[in-house]
């Protein structure tokens, strides 16, 4: 499984549910791409930002929406973006944010039990 995020918080290639003991680095690089997700703030943009007409959106899109300031705005955008879960490109004076799919997908691998995703791999 390719690895998540960046170099700080990779996802790790086994599954804390794989039936074996995850290696302690590991467990603090995924707990690190968790710990992301773990926000309601951060849970709402990645919402907002999947479901954006283009798929895409820029702080000055989402503030309103959370009714949180810019600066909140661009921190928690930072975080997702250091996970890996959010790409940035940069257009001007302006940055636009979408989704990894990836990596939302591998994270979500990861915490599969094994036997469910033999049965979904079977559909």
């Amino acid at each position: 499984m390719a690895d998540v995020g960046t170099a700080k918080t990779a996802t790790p290639a086994v599954s804390p549910l794989a039936g074996e003991p995850i290696k302690r680095a590991d467990a603090e690089r995924l707990a690190g791409v968790l710990k992301a997700f773990a926000d309601p703030a951060r849970l709402r943009l990645l919402s907002l930002i999947q479901s954006a007409p283009d798929g895409e959106a820029s702080v000055s899109d989402l503030t309103a929406p959370l009714g949180l300031s810019q600066p909140t705005v661009s921190h928690h955008l930072r975080i997702l973006t250091e996970a890996g879960l959010l790409e940035r490109d940069k257009r001007g004076v302006w940055a636009y944010y979408r989704l990894v799919p990836s990596a939302i997908a591998a994270v979500a691998e990861l915490l599969t039990p094994p036997r469910k995703r033999a049965t979904k791999k079977a559909r």
